[in-house]
């Protein structure tokens, strides 16, 4: 006769969900803590402010006179402007050419596979450093140009071997059928192998979409025309540095300007906000678009 079993939890599995729950707590409160005092510092007004040393966690008040103060025009603005360009043109190039690049990788026999896949392997290996990158984009002519922000990176070869092992695993069976209904190898590509991978090109767009937004490196090494800093250097030289935006800088006249700090907590919040928002719409693929090529069966 079998004993009935106790769904009664002993002290020791209490105590251990009990420390587990603190925990979380914990980290979460040194994540969403610090992100509050940013939201609450450019929102809060001028005397708050200055009254609270530079660090508000609850604002009395909701005040807007940093947001117009950089949004009115000037350098936040453009700097906005280039991000965006950046980071849209980039990520449909970098897609692009690593799901072009994946497929032809995937498809074994085919011209100069073995060998395109070793360079491949050595740049995911070897780094070439900061100095022959600077010659090369100088070679091509890049220097000061949006260019020199999307090319450079435009292709990951750790993308490019998640989405290869996609295309690996597809059943052969589909690409055999199609090939004997007489389709094109770009024809393979474009009605089976983009639309299953779906998922997968989702993370990978995410992946170089937060790649290209939160790049600000590049940018310091080949852009010097100030005009065509993307919004992560402005932020780096505004916050960082600790620089002092003036009213030429935001586009202001009449009203006087809000303390510093509103101003470099405003455009910190300009910075971080569009990747919040993106994140949501992506994150049904994203596990299922990471879980790629782990299993086998």
């Amino acid at each position: 006769m079998s004993r009935p079993i106790s769904y009664r939890r002993s002290a020791s599995e209490r105590f251990g969900s009990i420390s587990k729950g603190i925990l979380l707590i914990v980290v979460c409160s040194l994540v969403i803590v610090p992100f509050m005092g940013i939201v609450s510092t450019s929102l809060a007004t001028p005397e708050q402010v200055v009254r609270s040393g530079g660090f508000v966690l609850f604002p009395e008040g909701i005040d807007l006179t940093a947001y117009r103060s950089i949004f009115v025009g000037g350098v936040v603005t453009r700097s906005l402007l280039v991000s965006v360009f950046v980071t849209g043109v980039g990520t449909a190039l970098s897609l692009a050419l690593t799901a072009t690049l994946g497929w032809a990788l995937a498809r074994k026999g085919s011209f100069g596979n073995r060998q395109l896949l070793l360079l491949v392997l050595i740049t995911l290996l070897f780094n070439p450093g900061l100095i022959p990158s600077y010659l090369v984009v100088q070679q091509l002519g890049l220097l000061n140009s949006l260019w020199a922000l999307i090319i450079p990176t435009s292709v990951s070869a750790f993308n490019v071997i998640v989405v290869r092992a996609f295309f690996v695993g597809l059943p052969g069976e589909i690409i055999d059928a199609a090939r004997i209904d007489g389709a094109s190898e770009w024809q393979l590509f474009r009605y089976i192998g983009a639309p299953l991978s779906r998922a997968v090109l989702t993370v990978v767009g995410l992946f170089y979409g937060v790649g290209y937004w939160n790049s600000f490196f590049n940018a310091l090494l080949y852009i010097s025309d100030s005009s065509m800093w993307p919004l992560q250097l402005v932020l780096r030289t505004y916050v960082v540095d600790d620089a002092q935006l003036g009213a030429q800088d935001l586009g202001t006249r009449d009203e006087a300007l809000p303390p510093q700090t509103s101003i470099q907590m405003a455009i910190l919040v300009t910075a971080i906000i569009p990747i919040l928002l993106v994140y949501p719409f992506l994150q049904r693929h994203f596990a299922k678009g990471m879980l790629t090529g782990a299993v086998k069966g």
